[in-house]
């Protein structure tokens, strides 16, 4: 970028920034193992007690490990560690719930369906440390029959936004692609652990591209550049980017060989670190220009905490706004109070661009989707 400092003004969108952390990042693999282990605990209470109880898992730690990747082939030599923690109900009368194998299985499962060259045995050492609720928190569980609106499980607030910005969704498009089974296919040597920042700069777009290459297939360090270069064209031809910068491992540096080579397709294999909440919000991206919910909400209950039913619902409403054409750009602010019903939020502000609707309509639709909250839950686990 040729001035790489811009002076603007503040409701200026010809310039943005935007990101997208792959699969296999670190931080998406504690998000998406704790928000599977919220899942499959869902499913045992609602197999076992007709009810999901409650559970908080939303709290994960990925110590990065230690790896000797080679051209042809290298090894993990000191496997990553991942520790799980949170809260969930354990027992119910005289029924025990088997809460630890729960999630130890699940996040194997996780790895070995998602992270094709980790060895879930091996590679990683899985420690969970879930304890039994809060007294209080659990109580509130017990404060409404079915069928009743759940009373919010914490003080907390969401934030959403729709539509993306065409660069936001090109970020999603790159990132899709290189995780693609028949990009894989085409290309097995591309990790499962990637990020897409993109820039847009007026007319001008940049992508910049991290990109875990696995060593069993490269041969040499040429081997290495072409096809990191093949990506870049397949990325660029594919998506039609001839108008945008696409970089990929910026931080190569060829002379002495230092590149971005990994045993597992995960830098988790050698000292990056991850934990739950640092990675993509529900809509897959990070995006310093919109709003959105520093809140973590992998692993929180789908049945009554508003840090996680808060967010998706901010994002579902803003989108049936637009849908319905009542605005061109709607986003969506929504607040809670601890122990109040969550269809009563303590606020819910709507900000609109070109609003094509009076105020009254867009609040009775507002109403009328705050309704839906008490089988918000179902959406959320089974999405």
């Amino acid at each position: 970028m040729a001035n790489n400092i811009i002076i603007g003004s503040i409701i200026d969108d010809s310039v943005e920034m935007a990101e997208r952390k792959g699969m296999g990042h670190p931080d998406t693999i504690c998000d998406e193992i704790t928000e599977q282990i919220s899942k499959e605990l869902c499913q045992y209470y609602i197999k076992e007690f007709g009810a999901i109880m409650h559970h908080n898992v939303d709290k994960a730690l990925l110590v990065g490990g230690q790896s000797k990747p080679a051209y042809g082939g290298g090894k993990v030599i000191q496997p990553i560690q991942l520790i799980i923690a949170g809260r969930a109900t354990a027992q119910i009368k005289d029924k025990k719930i088997p809460v630890e194998d729960i999630a130890i299985e699940t996040a194997k499962k996780w790895l070995q369906k998602n992270i094709r060259h980790l060895d879930a045995a091996k590679d990683i050492k899985i420690t969970s440390n879930i304890r039994s609720g809060s007294a209080d928190l659990v109580e509130l569980f017990k404060r409404f029959g079915k069928g009743d609106m759940p009373l919010a499980n914490d003080t907390s607030f969401g934030a959403g936004f729709y539509p993306k910005t065409p660069l936001e969704e090109t970020i999603i498009m790159i990132d899709t692609l290189l995780n693609d089974p028949t990009t894989k296919i085409q290309f097995p040597f591309i990790g499962e652990d990637t990020k897409v920042m993109g820039v847009k700069a007026y007319s001008k777009r940049y992508f910049t591209i991290a990109m875990a290459m696995i060593d069993t297939y490269i041969t040499d360090l040429n081997d290495y550049i072409s096809k990191k270069e093949a990506v870049k064209a397949y990325i660029i031809h594919s998506l039609e980017l001839t108008d945008a910068e696409v970089h990929i491992n910026t931080a190569d540096d060829y002379n002495n060989e230092s590149i971005y080579l990994t045993v597992t397709g995960t830098s988790a294999e050698h000292g990056d670190d991850g934990q739950v909440g640092r990675g993509n919000r529900i809509n897959g991206l990070i995006t310093p220009y919109h709003p959105m919910s520093l809140e973590a909400t992998s692993g929180k209950n789908p049945l009554n905490h508003t840090g996680k039913i808060y967010n998706y619902f901010a994002m579902d409403l803003s989108r049936a706004i637009v849908e319905s054409k009542f605005a061109d750009y709607a986003r969506v602010f929504i607040v809670s109070q601890i122990g109040k019903p969550i269809d009563e939020p303590q606020l819910l502000h709507v900000q609109l661009k070109n609003k094509n609707a009076d105020n009254k309509t867009i609040e009775r639709f507002a109403k009328e989707k705050l309704k839906e909250l008490s089988k918000y839950w179902d959406r959320i686990l089974y999405q």
